[in-house]
């Protein structure tokens, strides 16, 4: 299990897909590296990325994180594309085990956080998902908002 990132002086997150837990139902996540060329990493380290639009895929025994968007940095010799296609690194179980999960129907790999751990390496956290229906967001928006009421009401009486 991963330490608290408040423990960790390095830990830092550069960019979170938060409409992933809204509109998928994660079932699994894994921590993948990710290979990034060096005007990407500086780039990412003035927080000038996006995994919002993004998704993962198996292909050919590889992983890859399709669409994702870090910024050009401006002081570099040689820039990089802005939503090419990046390599994830798994083991081949692991590789594996997301390519037999993604061949049932309706599963997905989502970018959930992408972060610098406490080394200082670029890490993205990928989520194994199904997609909700209308009625399950409902759903989920209703108890959100009656947590959010109970907490009210208890924060009136104590």
């Amino acid at each position: 299990m991963a330490k608290k990132p408040d423990s960790n002086p390095n830990y830092k997150v550069i960019a979170e897909n938060r409409r992933a837990r809204f509109d998928y139902a994660i079932e699994d996540d894994l921590e993948c590296g990710i290979v990034l060329g060096g005007s990407e990493v500086k780039s990412l380290r003035e927080n000038t990325s996006n995994i919002a639009e993004s998704y993962a895929a198996v292909e050919d025994g590889e992983l890859w994180l399709v669409n994702s968007y870090i910024a050009p940095y401006e002081r570099a010799m040689f820039g990089h594309e802005e939503r090419r296609r990046r390599k994830l690194l798994c083991s081949k179980r692991e590789l594996a085990r997301l390519w037999n999960e993604t061949q049932r129907k309706g599963m997905t790999l989502v970018p959930l956080v992408l972060y610098f751990n406490h080394k200082g390496i670029a890490k993205i956290k990928i989520g194994v998902a199904k997609g909700k229906k209308n009625v399950d967001k409902r759903e989920t928006e209703a108890k959100r908002d009656w947590n959010r009421q109970k907490q009210r009401l208890l924060k009136e009486r104590g």
